[in-house]
């Protein structure tokens, strides 16, 4: 049975385009960076930690497989959480704006005698942003609980004049390095 370690619709709904049948599992796992550490050795920790996590509620379902998935924006070498309020956000946004930043997304996939791991870093870029073009995104909400203070599937798609890479990772979960996990672990073929 699939498991998904992730309080997030995004990534949920994401998974279930693959067509598989899961359960999700509500977790609270710690996401703080490290002294010293580099931004994709901490993405890749706290998917780990969250696959880890919930491999431990669910351990005693037999052929149990957990997958956990973090994301976070960096620029330059500045890994940018989620915003603690409006204020953070707007921080976060006029620093965004005309350059480019990374996402990075790694997705953990863990059995009890078994765990595989992938990154995906998708590079995006803002157009310029005013202020009334910030103020009028933190309106709409769709800054809490989002990496960066953006969601790129929703009002945020009107800034980015470029995307290379993932548009599934930008949103949380890479669909094609997920699929290429699950089918190590025979859930696809």
């Amino acid at each position: 049975m699939l498991h998904l370690a992730s309080r997030s619709p995004r990534r949920a709904e994401l998974l279930a385009l693959l067509g598989l049948d899961f359960g999700v599992i509500d977790l609270d796992i710690p996401e703080q960076q490290g002294v010293d550490e580099p931004a994709v050795d901490y993405v890749r920790r706290v998917a780990r930690e969250k696959a880890g996590a919930g491999l431990l509620q669910v351990v005693a379902v037999p052929d149990s497989l957990v997958l956990g998935a973090d994301t976070e924006v960096v620029l330059e070498g500045v890994v940018f959480g989620k915003p603690a309020d409006a204020d953070a956000a707007a921080s976060m946004l006029h620093r965004l704006a005309g350059r480019t930043h990374e996402v990075i997304t790694a997705v953990s996939v863990i059995s009890a005698g078994r765990e595989a791991q992938a990154v995906s870093t998708s590079q995006v870029t803002f157009g310029a942003m005013s202020d009334a073009d910030i103020d009028n995104y933190l309106a709409s909400g769709e800054w809490h609980g989002k990496a960066g203070g953006y969601a790129i599937q929703g009002r945020a798609q009107a800034h980015v004049s470029h995307l290379s890479g993932s548009y599934s990772g930008v949103m949380g979960l890479p669909l094609f390095e997920t699929a290429q996990l699950l089918r190590q672990f025979g859930l696809l073929s």
